[in-house]
């Protein structure tokens, strides 16, 4: 590979995966959080601010933000952000996005004062209340990550990070970065950005899981337990596989391929390869089967 691949962390990455997680609500029966939590959250919310949250367009208003929380790397607290936001001009504002077609480009006021009432709000209401061993742990995990870059080759860290992503080669991409992730898990938000490829990767990190196995263990045992994903496994220990080869060999509907992959894709057991932030192909990730055993016997043990 011939990018670089950088780890990073600050609490306002979480905050925006957060309300990624939160107004991304078809994804909210995949997620380890669950609907209860959304659930709940929207029960914390003044309802002017979920009335907000609920018409947010995540490929919209959520990713452009989402850019001016990377180019803005000197903002490491929400409300440091925000603050930086909310007192940029509208000439400022929109150099900056005409430069990737942002396409709110005749309303870059509106735009900034109702992003600035939806980060407030939601910082105030969720975010600051989180608890801080969330914050702890992603930022011992990015710690942990550096050291194995400085040890290992990129593709085995990148790998083991984020549990079978790999991304292509592709013009003019300089940099992968990194970002670990607890509210999204075990999905992963992958974003272009001129010459950066962003991927918000699982941090493994599961509250008030000490007694019980492992919830990634867990997925990985679970997620054998379904013949057409057994199948999909063997086709793919043949070769490398795209989605529509892998549609017509299950003879299954694109819908229902798709849960079964994201299934095994969530428990590490496929490989998900990517150009840019478009998956183009799956492969067996073996090494992954090959543990589940190990891993087994070693909760047993304990």
């Amino acid at each position: 590979m011939s990018y670089r691949i950088e780890v990073r962390f600050t609490p306002v990455f979480e905050f925006m995966a957060s309300l990624h997680t939160y107004i991304c609500r078809k994804s909210h029966k995949k997620i380890d959080l669950s609907l209860s939590w959304a659930r709940e959250i929207e029960g914390q919310l003044t309802p002017d601010l979920a009335a907000v949250l609920h018409n947010m367009n995540v490929d919209d208003d959520w990713k452009w933000m989402y850019l001016l929380v990377c180019l803005r790397v000197e903002a490491e607290e929400p409300e440091d952000f925000i603050e930086w936001f909310s007192k940029r001009t509208v000439l400022e504002l929109s150099e900056i996005f005409a430069r990737y077609s942002f396409p709110y480009t005749d309303d870059i006021a509106a735009f900034q004062s109702r992003m600035t009432y939806v980060f407030t709000g939601w910082n105030e209401q969720y975010f600051r209340l989180l608890d801080s061993a969330v914050i702890q742990h992603l930022c011992q995990e990015v710690r942990n990550r550096k050291q194995q870059l400085s040890q290992f080759p990129q593709k085995e860290v990148l790998d083991d990070a984020t549990n079978g992503l790999m991304f292509r080669d592709i013009n003019g991409l300089e940099r992968l970065l990194l970002v670990p992730q607890f509210h999204f898990q075990p999905l992963n938000v992958i974003l272009h950005f001129g010459d950066t490829l962003l991927c918000h990767y699982s941090s493994r990190l599961y509250m008030g899981d000490k007694d019980l196995i492992p919830t990634h263990h867990l997925r990985v045992i679970r997620s054998l337990g379904e013949k057409n994903r057994l199948k999909i496994l063997r086709f793919l220990h043949q070769a490398p596989r795209s989605f529509i080869e892998i549609v017509r060999h299950l003879k299954l509907s694109k819908g229902i391929t798709h849960d079964h992959l994201s299934k095994l894709r969530g428990a590490g057991l496929v490989y998900a390869h990517f150009e840019g932030e478009n998956l183009v192909e799956y492969s067996l990730r073996l090494h992954a089967l090959e543990h589940i055993l190990p891993n087994v016997m070693n909760y047993l043990e304990q």
